[in-house]
């Protein structure tokens, strides 16, 4: 063993006695602020990020307590836990605002994020309201770095696509530290509670859904059972080039270049100049899909490569054709990466 390999494994060991001591700790004491900012210690000393659910109503969807009417305490508590994000979901608060008024779907998430900016900490702000009163417009206004811009997202082609590819038009309200977010991925094992199960989307729709994901620039929040992944799904969530087009640092989402039927083709400037596109089939079989520099703004020959592949398909004139099979998608990085 190399002296990289043993400093990492040292490091490792660390970590992990750092968390059976945060999970003792949780075990013995109870939920106070001393345990969990050494929960939050030991999954940050692990890389990792710690998020926490609230609602501005009384209740939250799972009937806990939500921050109703005792927002500055909850936000002043999060801060001291050392919490990095707050996803604050609409829930009970349909009691109280039974009425969606602009001015009555944007006041629970003011007073929030009033409360948060009186705290010393950082924590992104995830607004979830499943998209009432055309969020995307203002979710930025009310201080969310993220709003929910659809309903629940299911394991399954009907609702995919709708959720999905909804989505055209709302790319202009999208920059860096604000995005459209079409919910958790439903990749692996999933569902709610103690009871999971595979995903019912075929492979196909698994790699047009993170495809389409990546293209809208929306949060890549894993929903699988992370101990339970299989070769294929680790390979969709690994995909480095993939997250490079998601969280590329342009912060512009695609928009639809073009509709033809049940095909379209996507696409999205990125920060060193190239653009990804994504060639979807929603039909029913196969098709052949073709998509010409002109309408992206090319000329002359361009390099493409095909990003779940990992493939260079070589310098091609003209456009890109690609037989896309049913419910699928051929994602694609077109153009030279520009000089500094």
């Amino acid at each position: 063993m190399g002296v990289k390999e043993r400093r990492e494994r040292e490091r490792t060991q660390v970590r992990e006695k750092i968390l059976d001591a945060a999970l003792e700790v949780f075990a013995r004491d109870g939920i106070d602020a001393v345990t969990m900012r050494a929960l939050a210690d030991a999954i940050h000393a692990r890389g990792l990020k710690l998020g926490i659910y609230s609602s501005p109503g009384p209740k939250t969807c799972e009937n806990f307590e939500g921050s109703w009417q005792h927002e500055a305490r909850d936000a002043a508590t999060y801060a001291r836990w050392g919490v990095d994000l707050l996803k604050y979901d609409w829930c009970s608060y349909e009691d109280i605002a039974p009425v969606h008024t602009l001015p009555a779907l944007q006041k629970p998430y003011r007073v929030m994020w009033d409360a948060l900016r009186k705290t010393d900490r950082d924590i992104v702000y995830s607004l979830c309201q499943y998209g009432f009163g055309d969020v995307w417009q203002w979710g930025a206004d009310v201080g969310g770095n993220l709003w929910r811009s659809s309903g629940d997202l299911l394991d399954n082609w009907s609702n995919l696509e709708s959720v999905g590819f909804r989505q055209s038009g709302r790319e202009k309200w999208t920059r860096p530290g604000h995005w459209n977010d079409t919910d958790m991925l439903v990749v692996g094992n999933v569902g709610w509670g103690p009871n999971l199960h595979a995903t019912r989307l075929t492979p196909n729709e698994q790699l047009l859904h993170l495809s389409l994901w990546a293209l809208q620039a929306a949060p890549l929040f894993i929903g699988a059972d992370l101990s339970r992944l299989d070769d294929f799904t680790l390979s969709l969530l690994a995909n480095d080039e993939v997250i490079d087009v998601d969280q590329d640092p342009l912060g512009r989402a695609a928009g639809r270049l073009w509709q033809r039927g049940r095909l379209e083709v996507w696409s999205r400037p990125l920060a060193d100049g190239t653009l990804a596109v994504g060639l979807f089939n929603r039909g029913l079989g196969a098709n052949k899909l073709t998509v010409t520099w002109p309408e992206l703004g090319l000329t002359g020959k361009q390099p493409v490569r095909d990003l779940w592949r990992r493939e260079d398909l070589g310098n091609l004139a003209d456009g890109f054709s690609a037989e896309v099979p049913r419910h699928g998608v051929v994602f694609v990085k077109i153009g030279r990466p520009k000089t500094s």
